[in-house]
């Protein structure tokens, strides 16, 4: 399993009345435990809370570079990513709402698709708010050079066919987290996620592409989310495919993932997100979170 640095891992969903709390800052590892990307521990020196947290449960210490930063942590955790971003409105309206990810798209088929340049431009609004997400489809080493060198990603999100050891030499080439994703139709499909679960950090679970459809996410479908149920509680993944603000609420509640991913839905066209899209989207979420902790 793959460790590596990161500016900041925030497992946490802005809520409306999130408690705070001020972290020390030291050298980091980003470390795995159980699976899931947990916290980040220090290779050297202490690393101790500056404060406390009442409401909220124990968490692991974060370790972090530079400064001192607020980690916020609401009573309900959710991983909220929103993906294909591409201009700084976006970005900015991401953040507003309460993103602990924003991916960046790295395949030149898709509308959604950004150069590294400009996402490593982009991603500095996100810097110590949200972690950045690189996505690509099979891409080839002097590719993912680029991308790492422009983008300074905090996780390698893989979308393609790429193969256990792929994801292993990825992950050892960067010293980053990497997060397998895989087409999901039915329960069976699962059973694929056994041989990468040594070499991936996470999964992404989106639905299976239309036929014809040249891209391996974003398309808008969605897959049975009820057959998550009888999936392996320690398996820490995203849940993608066909979320919006109409059906955000019942894919939690059948679901209950530990994390989301969303992009067609936030859109107002292929590749164009839409700000007031997004807003909804992180409203219907709040309003959904807070209906399951009543």
């Amino acid at each position: 399993m793959s460790n590596g640095g990161s500016d900041i891992f925030s497992r946490s969903f802005l809520g409306d009345d999130p408690c705070v709390t001020t972290i020390h800052a030291c050298l980091p590892i980003l470390t795995t435990i159980g699976g899931s990307l947990l916290g980040v521990a220090a290779r050297q020196g202490d690393c101790s809370w500056q404060g406390s947290c009442s409401g909220c449960a124990p968490r692991p210490a974060f370790c972090l570079d530079s400064a001192d930063i607020s980690c916020h942590c609401p009573k309900m955790a959710l991983d909220i990513k929103i993906c294909g971003l591409k201009t700084p409105e976006t970005i900015a309206a991401a953040m507003d709402g309460g993103a602990t990810h924003v991916g960046f798209i790295f395949f030149e088929k898709s509308p959604r698709y950004i150069a590294p340049e400009l996402a490593g431009e982009l991603r500095k609004a996100a810097l110590g708010r949200a972690l950045a997400v690189a996505v690509t489809v099979d891409a080839d080493d002097a590719t993912l050079d680029r991308i790492v060198d422009q983008l300074h990603p905090d996780l390698l999100q893989l979308h393609g066919k790429e193969l256990p050891a792929r994801v292993d030499a990825i992950g050892a080439r960067y010293s980053l987290p990497v997060m397998k994703a895989f087409a999901i139709e039915s329960a069976a499909d699962f059973a694929q996620i056994d041989a990468y679960r040594s070499v991936a950090d996470r999964f992404l679970f989106d639905a299976k592409p239309p036929a014809g459809s040249e891209l391996p996410g974003g398309n808008g479908v969605s897959f049975d989310w009820p057959i998550l149920a009888g999936l392996d509680p320690s398996v820490d993944y995203l849940l993608s495919g066909g979320l919006n603000a109409g059906n955000i609420g019942e894919a939690l509640r059948l679901a209950n993932p530990p994390g989301i991913d969303v992009s067609s839905g936030v859109e107002s066209a292929p590749g164009v997100k839409d700000v007031r899209l997004i807003d909804a989207f992180f409203r219907a979420t709040r309003a959904a979170l807070a209906e399951t902790a009543a």
